[in-house]
Order: structure tokens, then sequence, then C-alpha cells
């Protein structure tokens, strides 16, 4: 990448990681709440998802992911279980359940969401190099 492009680029990255967590909760969130028959309200899924957003950002912030938002270890681990164990001491200080078969399924989903786009990323990108033959740094002809 030139380096006058390099800012909106990793911008850009920066917002679609964040984005691709965030849909990963709600997804977990709307099919629990569906599988649950407590119905896919927007209400419902504010209600449900806010404790693991919460805790997603605290991870966001505790891991710095946005200096390298698709590495799956630390970053991703960091968001995840933080998504998970914020996400769940919160549902508990609000009165929201937290049976045990609850936080395996979170960690399951979860884990594999947040942590499977991030591997699938890194795949894809090294993909991407080995074909073109570039090690991802940026050269000039000077």
């Amino acid at each position: 990448m030139p380096p006058g492009e390099a800012g909106s680029g990793r911008l850009l990255g920066v917002v679609v990681a964040a984005l691709l967590d965030v849909s990963c909760i709600l997804a977990f969130v709307a099919i629990g709440r569906s599988s649950h028959a407590h119905g896919v309200t927007v209400t419902g899924v504010a209600v449900t998802s806010w404790p693991f957003l919460a805790g997603a950002a605290l991870g966001w912030a505790a891991g710095r992911a946005w200096r390298s938002p698709a590495a799956v270890v630390p970053v991703g681990v960091v968001v995840w279980l933080s998504c998970v164990g914020v996400g769940m001491v919160l549902r508990v200080l609000a009165g929201q359940g937290t049976a045990a078969a609850f936080v395996v399924v979170a960690l399951v989903f979860l884990g594999s969401g947040m942590l499977g786009w991030r591997w699938l990323a890194n795949m894809g990108a090294a993909r991407a190099r080995a074909r073109s033959g570039q090690d991802g740094e940026w050269y000039t002809d000077s």
C-alpha cells in the first residue's frame, strides 16, 4: 500500500473488524432468542446483546485491537474472552441468566465466530501474498 493510502486502508480494516465482531455477537443473540421463542425484536436483541457488546468493547481496548484487528492471538482471544467473561458478569448484574450451558454455548459460538473470521482473514492474506510473491511490505523503485 502506498504511504499516502495507509491511513484510510488501515481505518477501513479496523472498522470492518469491529463490524465482524459485532455481527458475531448479534448473530449469537438473534439465534439464541429465536431458538428460545423470545422473539427477535430490536428491543429484545438490544437488551440481550449489550453486555456482550460492552465486553467486546472492553476487550478491544484491553487488547489494543485497532493495532492489529485481524490477529487471532492475542487480539482475537482477548476480545473473545472479554466479550464472554465481562458479558456474563454484566448479565448477572443486570439480573439476566447465566446458566452453565449458556456460558458454554456463548464460548463456543462467539469463539468460533470471532476467532474464525480472523483465522480466515489471515489465511486469505497469506495466500494472496504467496500468489503475488510479496511479503507484505511496500517497496518503491527509487
